[in-house]
Order: C-alpha cells, then sequence, then structure tokens
C-alpha cells in the first residue's frame, strides 16, 4: 500500500477527495452504467460533495457510450476517466486512493478485483450475482446489494455512514 497523499500526487488526483473507484476491464456484465447511473441518483441525493467517481481500467469496445450516460447524467465533474491499461506496477497506487471498490456486475462468476481490494484493504460494494456474495460477506468488509442503480446507491452511501468505511477495512 502507498500512502494516500503519494498514490494521489502520482496520479494526479486531489487528496483532500474520497474515491468509489471501478476496476478493470470494462465489459458490460461488469455494470458500468448501473455505477454511472447509481452516482447519478447519489448527486441528487447531496450524498457526493467531496467525492468523485473513478473509472480505471482498459475498455472492450467504444467508450463513447459511457461518456454519453455521463453526459446525459450531468456527473461529468464528477468522473475521472481513466480508459487504459493499467500495468501492475500502477495498481497500488489506483487501490491506495479509493475509499472504496464497486463491482456492480450484472452477472459474473468470481472477479479477481475482489483479491487485489482484500490485499490493499479496500472495502467492496458488490452485487448478489454468481460467486461474488461468497468472496464479499455484507456488512464486514462491504456491502452486498442487488443490481440496479438505487440498491447500488444505497450501499455506496452506507459505506461512508457511521464508522463503516474503517470498519470494513479491519475486517
Amino acid at each position: 500500500r502507498v500512502a494516500k497523499e503519494e498514490a494521489c500526487k502520482r496520479l494526479g488526483l486531489g487528496a483532500a477527495t474520497g474515491y468509489v473507484m471501478f476496476f478493470g476491464y470494462v465489459r458490460d456484465y461488469k455494470g458500468l452504467d448501473t455505477l454511472l447511473s447509481a452516482w447519478a441518483l447519489l448527486k441528487a441525493e447531496g450524498k457526493t460533495a467531496g467525492r468523485k467517481l473513478l473509472v480505471v481500467g482498459e475498455v472492450y469496445g467504444d467508450d463513447a457510450k459511457y461518456r454519453e450516460q455521463i453526459d446525459r447524467l450531468g456527473i461529468g465533474a464528477d468522473v475521472v476517466m481513466h480508459t487504459e491499461f493499467v500495468p501492475d506496477g500502477e495498481v497500488a497506487e489506483w487501490f491506495s486512493v479509493a475509499d472504496v471498490v464497486a463491482l456492480p456486475y450484472k452477472s459474473a462468476t468470481q472477479s479477481g478485483v475482489t483479491q487485489v481490494a482484500y490485499a490493499f484493504d479496500v472495502p467492496m460494494v458488490v452485487t448478489d450475482v454468481g460467486g461474488l456474495r461468497e468472496m464479499v460477506p455484507h456488512d464486514v468488509v462491504g456491502r452486498l446489494c442487488e443490481s440496479g442503480a438505487r440498491s447500488v446507491a444505497d450501499a455506496i452511501a452506507a459505506c461512508y455512514e457511521g464508522g463503516n468505511l474503517e470498519r470494513y477495512r479491519e475486517g
């Protein structure tokens, strides 16, 4: 793990900002569109102040549909897009800046991203699909939620309530 301030400096991010991160190859089944809609809900409810959404990973296909969705939802100032392959040497920096890793998958058998989040003690928001429910015990290391923007938004918001982030890191 790298100190957040140092990682933010290397990545050109603000150290005072909280970050929710989508990490890994961007494919339709991984639900980035759901996460963007969830972020728009959180923003409308005033729950994104001081926070940004990081989208970190290579896009399979064209990222135009995601950029159009970001524009349509009016969340462009809240979203940092880094849609290039992340070399192994930079993974620690990205996970060191993240408060939460969001895996809003629509379907899955498993995800290697959960293992990386565990390695860096980063809480997770994970949809209850495939083998993900076995990987992330609800309210221990993060939040397990249903697929869908409302459920993902509520799970992200819950991570920031009380001492949940610290408790999840310890979990």
